[in-house]
């Protein structure tokens, strides 16, 4: 793993998760309550919470699938395209405002639901994950529950389709809503910045 925004994020991701699972305290202080957000102005949760897991396989998880995307989208994406400087700046960008994007749903529905918590880099996670979808769309993707791997192009919208299908059905205890809001803003971001892959992306599907 070279040295990076990416390495740096992890590591900092993994030591306060390892803390967080020691101290609950800790964790309560980091927690994404939207509630907390609104009525005393603790918007700084909206960031906090990135930091921190449920348990060792939800870090373990998210943290393997930021650094296989995230390196494929730094390394063959970003830093080829920008330079290094500039490709670590758009990465940072991504990830942190992709994890503040995916808040604003969870806001919205459970501002003034004082039970509401939630936690993990889940919603950044998948912001990088569609950024590096929509710049390398026929990638294969292998998933744990799938046994071959299959194109981008083909994972993104099955994605989509679970975790809206998830997110209707509910009590699964997983912030579904979160993780379509960081997809969505992957995708903006790379739009945003770089129109052409969103044309090369409709491509690669026709």
């Amino acid at each position: 793993m070279s040295f990076s925004i990416l390495t740096i994020i992890i590591i900092i991701t993994v030591l306060v998760s390892y803390l967080a699972f020691n101290d609950r305290a800790l964790m309560d202080r980091f927690l994404y309550i939207p509630y907390d957000c609104k009525h005393n102005k603790n918007y700084v949760r909206m960031i906090t919470h990135l930091f921190i897991h449920a348990d060792y396989s939800h870090l373990i998880f998210n943290m393997f699938s930021l650094y296989f995307l995230g390196e494929s989208l730094l390394n063959y994406g970003l830093e080829p395209e920008y330079g290094v400087f500039n490709g670590q700046v758009h990465f940072f960008v991504l990830y942190f405002f992709g994890g503040l994007f995916a808040t604003l749903i969870p806001y919205m529905r459970n501002q003034d639901n004082p039970n509401y918590r939630s936690l993990g880099a889940s919603g950044a996670v998948s912001a990088v994950i569609f950024a590096a979808i929509i710049w390398h769309p026929t990638m294969e993707l292998s998933l744990l529950f799938i046994p071959i791997p299959i194109k981008a192009y083909i994972f993104s919208p099955l994605y989509l389709l679970y975790e809206f299908y998830a997110d209707k059905k509910g009590q699964s205890g997983i912030a579904h809503d979160a993780h379509i809001g960081g997809a969505i803003f992957g995708v903006l971001y790379v739009l945003i910045i770089n129109i052409d892959k969103g044309k090369e992306f409709i491509d690669a599907i026709f």
